[in-house]
């Protein structure tokens, strides 16, 4: 899990070969004026989802993990208080694996919280389970899926 800012992007662009695509869509693009849904950028190997959701509590965000599609997550507006624990140590799934979904969802309670502030992203990788969207008000993000296995 990488916590950081588009400021600070070029020193995590050598991580994956469609990362900087990813940086270059955020950096040259008004995110703001995309509206709700899905934006491919580069076919199904990367691809943007833009949300404005209603926070949720700590309680009722579920850890979740994805095997073929690395997320980076910015925030644009709002702060997402999203939780993290390491896949590794989830031991109580909700249900088995979806891979047509390609989300797993787990009881288990993260064992931090990153406030991510707009401006902000997290990077989570398949070893990261996640809970995002925890806020008190309403956020507006952008998550890019980066496909683990990019052709």
């Amino acid at each position: 899990m990488i916590l950081s800012t588009l400021t600070n992007a070029d020193h995590y662009a050598l991580l994956h070969p469609l990362f900087p695509h990813a940086f270059e869509f955020m950096r040259s693009t008004n995110l703001l004026a995309l509206a709700p849904g899905i934006h491919p950028i580069v076919g199904e190997q990367l691809f943007a989802i833009v949300e404005h959701a209603p926070g949720r509590s700590r309680v009722e965000a579920k850890l979740e993990c994805h095997r073929k599609y690395i997320d980076i997550q910015l925030v644009l507006e709002g702060v997402d208080e999203m939780g993290w624990k390491p896949l590794f140590d989830c031991r109580n799934p909700v249900a088995d694996y979806s891979a047509e979904k390609d989300i797993q969802f787990f009881h288990d309670a993260p064992v931090t919280w990153i406030a991510t502030p707009p401006g902000a992203f997290c990077i989570f990788f398949p070893e990261d389970a996640h809970a995002p969207l925890v806020a008190t008000g309403n956020i507006r993000k952008v998550i890019f899926k980066i496909a683990v296995n990019a052709v």
